[in-house]
């Protein structure tokens, strides 16, 4: 049996339970391909699986995301050949010099394109844009707020958004991510302490027609108190801890409001879903409307300390891991 290295994790834990390997290498089933691993996304949900936030299996190799080159086509598998460069977020054990993905849920990178910008593409550019254009549809000229707003979820949804013409402020930690969030077009970089007070003041006491929420039990309270009547709550995080329950009434005394809990699976349901996704972000790189920010990269044996510099708050951007 042929081997690879990986990273495992033997039990729920610290990021010093990430350990660097000697695994058997996977083989491909039917309709599935396997791939060289060129670089690796990591994300916060890997670090709530090794926690044990999230209940996994161990022994347990983390990661879905990956951009890497197809070594082998598994039977029945059409439209790819060895050597073809392929992204996803929906494999797993990427964390891993080899993986395998279900033929339909990679998709082929265009040339031009390096791996690690293709690392970096899947799970936080479809989030960016089934937040911008599916979990609410804010039109030209509105007002939102983008929580995190130097993030790399909320760096690419500020890009989108104000790409389709709508006005963005968002919330940022440090001086230094406010300058990287008004690069990405933010019209305005708030503190998390007085962003719903400013939001009003900014749109003439009437607030904001969506609020993108990836922080959690932090912002909530506040985060509602920015809407406008008949405005729109996108929860798609917890980093901060997850929402504890609250009142319905709250939403109708706040005007009418809408609380919505997307997640990224329920936004590529069909091939032809993901496949438009997918084609609208590669269409706006190559228009010069999107950027993918590499925030950190490290080998992948010092997963460990990439998990320790995303859960610090450290980054900016994308982390990803390189074997």
């Amino acid at each position: 049996m042929t081997k690879m290295r990986a990273i495992t994790v033997a039990e729920a834990g610290g990021p010093e339970l990430l350990q660097f390997t000697e695994v058997e290498s996977p083989a491909p089933g039917a309709g599935e391909l396997l791939v060289q691993t060129r670089a690796v996304g990591v994300n916060f949900i890997e670090t709530y699986q090794r926690s044990g936030i999230y209940s996994v299996e161990y022994p347990f190799t983390p990661g879905g995301e990956a951009a890497g080159v197809v070594l082998e086509v598994g039977d029945g598998v059409e439209g790819y050949t060895a050597g073809d460069v392929i992204t996803t977020a929906e494999a797993s054990r990427t964390y891993a010099e080899r993986f395998v993905v279900p033929a339909d849920r990679a998709v082929r990178v265009p040339e031009g394109i390096a791996a690690d910008v293709a690392a970096a593409i899947p799970l936080q550019g479809i989030t960016a844009h089934y937040l911008a254009t599916s979990a609410a549809q804010p039109r030209a000229g509105e007002t939102v707020v983008v929580h995190a707003g130097a993030g790399g979820v909320g760096l690419l949804l500020t890009q989108l958004l104000v790409a389709r013409g709508v006005r963005v402020f968002t919330t940022v930690s440090t001086a230094e991510k406010r300058e990287l969030s008004l690069g990405a077009g933010a019209a305005e970089v708030f503190d998390y302490d007085d962003f719903s007070a400013r939001a009003r003041e900014l749109t003439d006491g009437e607030g904001v027609a969506v609020v993108y929420d990836g922080v959690g039990a932090r912002t909530f309270d506040d985060s509602l108190a920015a809407l406008r009547v008949r405005g729109e709550l996108v929860l798609f995080g917890a980093a901060s801890g997850p929402v504890p329950p609250f009142d319905l009434q709250r939403l109708n005394a706040g005007g009418s409001l809408s609380v919505t809990r997307p997640s990224m699976g329920h936004f590529v349901r069909t091939a032809e879903e993901r496949a438009w996704r997918y084609r609208e972000l590669f269409a706006a790189m190559e228009a010069g409307q999107l950027d993918f920010r590499i925030g950190a990269r490290f080998p992948l044996a010092e997963a460990a300390a990439a998990h320790q510099a995303l859960e610090s708050r450290a980054t900016t951007g994308k982390v990803i891991l390189e074997p």
